[in-house]
């Protein structure tokens, strides 16, 4: 089975499938740009197997094509996002054994596909041909290495029917598209593909270049990160965007002042959602996002979730468990260390701790990982670093957990001031943090910083 194709078959050629700037590509006509693509690496490629093909590309029509054309192929697309550094790139040439690169040069408007010379996989070469891999993902590595995660062609089907279920987009929608595509194309752009909706590209960051772009083309979906939202929560301009019907905030935590703002601004609640990379989209918050703009939502129908303590017991209400999630389209294996059977009886361990309040609605605290023990409470540095950048002198900030011989951990802070040449006064963060917090959760160092290590999806990265 291959999903593309069958993409490229359940819609009318003259339908239009992508729209970027001035440049409409009907379904039929974008299928006829990826199939060359498909057809020259099927000439290159001599291996007689499935082979693993890097994309090398910006954000872009050009991305869509290429993508579609290696897995059109049957080949197995790696993204190489363009953020990434040639060591980081050379990093994932190696551990994925690519076969080949396909890159996009944007002076010629032409694409290359170049043979790597890669090392002997360090994964069962037959183990991996037999699950049908249509990509390899490697997470944004908020914390510890990723392991990068591998999805077949069938498994990705499920996963975006499943996570359309609570979508329900359809050909009447048109999708405007803002995030890194090397980051989303999976489960974003393929889904919207299958749906039979029109993907509306927008390059400009500027919120009027993006509202002008909503409005001329009626968007109905936009997907975004908070800071997007904020973003455009600030135009000044008289756009109500009455076509809207589903704004979804992803990526990183929905802090309330954003939401509430969107909301005024646009009279249309942000709708959060939980997606990870080794399950999709599985949680979304669709029943009632104006009453709780921070929670999650619920499970779709589809996924089963328990919240479990340490001892492997779920929690009560109100407690913080580890998310565990059951249902289709989960991963298939992890690539490094070989991991053909990653789950446990069907669930997956997501790593984030969440609460369920008495009503069902699920509210994500913090990382299992990133937990701070402050003589023996729990601290989730999330939960801090909200409140430090409620201050108007902090522009951003990061929590860790610093040994203590006393207390065994305590919270310490790196801060971004909004103005470098006047940061805020340690007494004055702690003083705002002694208003919203606990005396514990207060940090008890603050560090003045240039910037902060992000992942490729504008996370925190934490040690």
């Amino acid at each position: 089975m291959n999903l593309i194709e069958d993409i490229a078959r359940r819609h009318p050629p003259e339908r239009p499938a992508v729209v970027s700037g001035d440049r409409v590509l009907g379904y039929g006509e974008l299928f006829g740009f990826a199939r060359p693509i498909a057809e020259h690496i099927r000439q290159q490629n001599t291996l007689g197997r499935k082979p693993r093909i890097g994309l090398h590309c910006p954000n872009g029509l050009d991305y869509i094509i290429l993508s579609l054309g290696i897995l059109l192929a049957d080949a197995c697309l790696v993204p190489l996002a363009e953020e990434l550094t040639s060591e980081e790139r050379d990093e994932i040439t190696r551990t994925t054994a690519l076969d080949f690169i396909l890159s996009w040069d944007a002076k010629t408007s032409t694409s290359q596909l170049t043979a790597c010379q890669s090392p002997e996989p360090l994964f069962p070469e037959s183990g991996f041909q037999a699950l049908n891999p249509a990509f390899i993902r490697f997470s944004s590595g908020t914390t510890g290495t990723s392991k990068g995660v591998v999805l077949s062609h069938e498994s990705l089907l499920d996963r975006i029917t499943a996570a359309n279920e609570g979508l329900k987009l359809g050909p009447h929608d048109r999708v405007l598209w803002m995030l890194p595509m090397a980051h989303h194309f999976a489960v974003s752009i393929v889904l919207y593909l299958h749906a039979g909706a029109l993907t509306v590209l927008e390059h400009s960051p500027l919120r009027e270049d993006i509202l002008a772009t909503a409005e001329k083309h009626a968007a109905t979906v936009i997907y975004g990160s908070p800071f997007h939202f904020a973003l455009l929560a600030g135009d000044p301009g008289t756009f109500r965007w009455p076509s809207l019907r589903l704004p979804i905030a992803t990526a990183a935590a929905l802090p309330e002042a954003t939401a509430k703002a969107f909301e005024q601004r646009f009279s249309k609640p942000l709708i959060q959602g939980l997606g990870i990379i080794e399950v999709g989209l599985a949680v979304l918050n669709l029943d009632s996002p104006g009453e709780k703009p921070t929670s999650l939502g619920k499970a779709l129908p589809a996924y089963e979730i328990q919240l479990i303590d340490e001892s492997g017991h779920d929690v009560a209400e109100n407690t913080a468990g580890e998310l565990h999630i059951r249902g289709p389209g989960l991963l298939d294996a992890y690539l490094v260390p070989w991991n053909p059977q990653p789950l446990a009886d069907g669930w997956f361990a997501s790593g984030d701790l969440v609460v369920r309040d008495p009503e069902g609605y699920l509210t994500l605290v913090g990382r299992k990982k990133s937990v701070i023990n402050v003589a023996g409470m729990k601290v989730f540095p999330e939960e801090i670093e909200a409140i430090l950048n409620l201050h108007p002198e902090v522009e951003r900030s990061r929590v860790l957990g610093k040994e203590h011989p006393q207390m065994g951990q305590i919270p310490v802070a790196e801060i971004i001031p909004a103005d470098p040449s006047h940061p805020p006064k340690p007494v004055t963060l702690q003083k705002h943090c002694r208003q919203h917090l606990s005396a514990y959760k207060v940090p008890m160092r603050f560090s003045f910083v240039d910037s902060l290590p992000l992942t490729a999806s504008g996370k925190i990265k934490r040690t």
